[in-house]
């Protein structure tokens, strides 16, 4: 590795980004923090890639990398979470919008990001599905170490003893530590999805009817193509509610402000997603809100709104504005 030329060792060391963002990710929660960590790895190898003997293979070098600078993160006490993991759902005749820090929120993340191309659709199915925001937020209830013994084991499938080895620990403590790791996610299983890669022709009619709901301010219609218990959050703000009357009631009302807009599709962590853009009183449509959807067996279960777009809208490459 020592005479690799410089052009070189950027490619040997740039084919591994996409995948360990999406690992940095999943043991961060943010986007941000994730794409900060790997940079952090890459520069980390650059620095002493002179000194990497082989003994492993450089993807598990660069994993190894990875995996301290997460921890250290994480040892710093960060912890991603949904409005769900933090209060119980709000009736919608004691909404109050409560800003909370950014660092508290689960953040969404494109998928071109995290998920690279394989030509396996079980892998690809497995990939989308451990991005997807309630399995993210189900992993940040793990500590640190079983976070990433969980991910490498039953998302990127290591075997115990390469794990062992990454974390400098023994296969009985990994082992250990995957028991552990799995029954905590069972105590907060996250909700399964559909499969949507690719769409399938009912898939493709729902979110159809979803946009047709939404810029039309249907609520008869939109009601619909919801869940009973479907939920409704809106990060940075901690309120979030569940079923039918509460959302109506929260878009009739407070909500109201969302009447005429626009929805531009795009893809977040594996799932369905719209950019909202709002009517401008100076013409044309200005951002409002990224919407990640869960699609479960057949409705929407889930709707986040991220209203942050000066920080979602340049991340998923999305037009400043849409003219009338």
């Amino acid at each position: 590795m020592s005479d690799l030329a410089t052009a070189d060792r950027n490619s040997e060391l740039e084919k591994y980004r996409t995948e360990l963002t999406g690992y940095c990710y999943r043991m961060l929660g943010s986007s941000f923090e994730a794409e900060d960590a790997v940079q952090d790895t890459m520069v980390r190898a650059w620095r002493s890639i002179d000194s990497f003997e082989g003994r492993s293979s450089l993807r598990s070098w660069l994993y190894r990398i990875a995996t301290n600078v997460c921890l250290d993160s994480l040892n710093a006490g960060n912890r991603r979470a949904r409005p769900m993991d933090l209060t119980a759902a709000t009736p919608v005749a004691q909404a109050q919008l409560n800003a909370r820090p950014e660092i508290t929120w689960l953040e969404p993340v494109p998928d071109g990001r995290v998920l690279p191309s394989v030509a396996d659709p079980a892998d690809t199915a497995v990939s989308r599905e451990t991005v997807r925001l309630a399995f993210v937020a189900a992993l940040q209830h793990l500590p640190p170490k079983q976070r990433a013994v969980l991910i490498l084991r039953e998302v990127l499938a290591w075997k115990a003893s390469e794990v062992a080895e990454l974390l400098d620990t023994t296969v009985a403590s990994v082992n250990s530590a995957l028991q552990r790791a799995r029954a905590t996610i069972a105590e907060n299983e996250p909700t399964l999805s559909d499969t949507a890669d690719p769409l399938d022709e009912e898939q493709k009619e729902l979110l159809e009817r979803y946009v047709a709901a939404f810029e039309g301010y249907d609520m008869k219609a939109l009601t619909a193509l919801l869940h009973e218990d479907a939920t409704m959050s809106m990060p940075p703000y901690d309120l979030w509610l569940r079923g039918h009357d509460d959302i109506v009631g929260w878009m009739l009302g407070v909500g109201e402000v969302c009447s005429g807009s626009k929805l531009v599709p795009t893809v977040a962590n594996g799932s369905p997603a719209f950019a909202q853009y709002h009517p401008d009183p100076e013409g044309g449509y200005s951002p409002w809100a990224l919407i990640v959807l869960e699609l479960r067996d057949g409705k929407v279960g889930g709707m986040d709104f991220f209203l942050d777009t000066k920080r979602w809208f340049p991340l998923f490459d999305l037009p400043e504005r849409l003219e009338a």
